[in-house]
């Protein structure tokens, strides 16, 4: 009986997708962007607040994934792999999913009040989205093309939240968010794209994903063409507006794009499970890479740079 018990905890334990935190890491370039742009917020408590900040959103994003099993139950029977989860088998109760999805949400808020109400109102956006995404008669997860944007915009409020954890009291620049909703689009497109694939039947795809009935695998190649063309514009706008150095990253973050889109044609990728990229040793070195030059840019000042560009109204 004990062990039948601890087993059933840890397949609750697992509905709230421990594993899935990984994704958190978004809220990270929230952070740096608040210590660059906004001097005071470089405190000596700042790193508490961090952790406080990155728990609370683990534990809100949490109680949106649990709320995302108990509503997707119905349809994971279609998948080759999701078809065994416990929620879809009866194994666990769903009345005890449905307390579990609330106590994560209030435990979350719960931290979040030690915050700022600016980080509070972001956790609350945050699981909002997941309303929006997950509950009928909304439910943009079966709406062609809104699955992607309503699941993305998580993306720039985890930067929003971020920014809030450590104090900023200004509002960030809109590029940052653009692009960095964008970018999420195409990260998820990507995925879309991979999990259509994995189905031998497009029939079948649709069964298990409503959205799946209106995409094919051009319509999904050519929306992640879109969403970094998307992206590499506000980046640019980003750059010219705060610091043209990052310019010179440019060239690694087309190869990290180029690597990416591979992954999403290739079978049984990191792409169709973003949680796993920790899995791919040439994906986690360029995204170190990539983090650790624009981290090195962001203290690099070329003016000459500006002026070859003919920012001045003169140049190259």
């Amino acid at each position: 009986m004990a062990a039948s018990t601890a087993r059933k905890a840890i397949l609750y334990l697992r509905l709230a997708r421990v594993d899935h935190w990984f994704k958190n890491i978004f809220v990270l370039p929230g952070i740096v962007a608040a210590f660059l742009l906004e001097p005071g917020t470089r405190r000596p408590g700042a790193f508490g607040s961090i952790l406080l900040g990155l728990l609370a959103t683990c534990l809100v994003a949490s109680s949106n994934y649990v709320l995302n099993e108990i509503l997707d139950a119905r349809t994971d029977r279609f998948h080759p792999t999701k078809s065994n989860r416990p929620l879809v088998s009866r194994e666990l109760s769903i009345t005890v999913a449905y307390v579990e999805w609330i106590l994560l949400a209030l435990l979350g808020a719960a931290i979040g009040c030690m915050l700022p109400r600016t980080f509070l109102a972001g956790l609350a956006a945050l699981w909002l989205m997941g309303l929006v995404y997950n509950v009928p008669p909304v439910r943009s997860k079966e709406v062609p093309y809104l699955d992607v944007l309503s699941e993305a915009i998580n993306n720039p409020i985890r930067f929003l939240l971020g920014w809030s954890s450590v104090g900023a009291v200004s509002f960030p620049p809109s590029s940052f968010l653009l692009s960095y909703w964008l970018i999420g689009s195409y990260l998820m497109t990507a995925k879309r794209l991979s999990e259509y694939r994995s189905f031998a039947d497009p029939a079948e795809a649709g069964r298990y994903r409503a959205s799946f009935r209106h995409y094919n695998e051009a319509l999904l190649a050519t929306a992640m063409l879109t969403y970094a063309a998307g992206f590499m514009f506000f980046f640019g706008v980003l750059m010219m507006k705060y610091h043209i150095e990052y310019l010179l990253a440019l060239p690694l973050l087309l190869l990290y794009v180029a690597y990416y889109s591979y992954l999403s044609f290739q079978p049984h990728s990191v792409a169709q499970n973003p949680e796993k990229l920790y899995r791919d040793a040439p994906l986690m070195a360029l995204t170190v890479l990539l983090a650790g030059v624009l981290w090195g840019l962001s203290y690099l000042n070329l003016p000459g740079l500006a002026h070859w560009l003919g920012m001045g109204g003169v140049g190259w």
